[in-house]
């Protein structure tokens, strides 16, 4: 079994998270799902959900890390210590997920240079100046390159929980669990109904 280790942050984007959590979630026998944030304790979302999580230094490697966005990724772009504990965690981990502004913390950590990703495009400018070593694709739903998937705004990280599911457990078990929560999954990452408001 693989465990999903969520990073979390204040004023992360609900969906952000929840939307890959629901996907993940609902294939109980192949995912586990845990909650991280860099001193542990509670964390809360933009939205008011507070999560209980557990500190950085608890998460095991070799494992999923998945990195939503929101606002609190703003100031955290600019925070030296966290930058540097996440860097030190997706470095030992199997595979990155980011959504949304999720892709602006790893861009800044340097572990995107040189590397294809993209971000929510109502964002795009600011997510792109971060860093302009990444190879930032402005229409894509969502991005694989190498171990790290990085996914367009909020809804966005459905559809690419969907395609790491389908990579990994084939297209009918991702198929069928898209059904089972009545979700259209977006089959086609390069189909970005998005990309224009960037």
């Amino acid at each position: 079994m693989q465990i999903i280790n969520v990073v979390l942050f204040d004023n992360f984007e609900t969906l952000d998270a929840c939307g890959p959590i629901e996907i993940f979630g609902s294939l109980g026998n192949e995912y586990r799902i845990e909650y991280y944030s860099m001193h542990g304790g509670i964390v809360t979302s933009r939205q008011g959900l507070q999560t209980q999580t557990q500190g950085f230094t608890q998460m095991a490697p070799d494992e999923i890390v998945l990195i939503p966005g929101g606002m609190g990724t703003r100031p955290l772009v600019n925070d030296d210590e966290f930058l540097s504990q996440l860097a030190a965690l997706a470095r030992q981990a199997k595979n990155i997920l980011t959504v949304c502004t999720g892709s602006a913390l790893l861009a800044k950590t340097g572990l995107l240079n040189a590397k294809r990703a993209t971000s929510n495009k109502l964002a795009f400018d600011w997510v792109t100046s971060l860093n302009p070593a990444v190879d930032w694709v402005a229409k894509a739903r969502w991005v694989v390159d190498g171990n790290i998937y990085t996914s367009s705004g909020v809804s966005a990280g459905m559809d690419m929980a969907l395609g790491y599911v389908n990579d990994h457990l084939g297209t009918t078990v991702a198929r069928k669990t898209a059904h089972d929560i009545e979700y259209s999954w977006n089959e086609d990452p390069d189909n970005d109904p998005f990309a224009r408001l960037s």
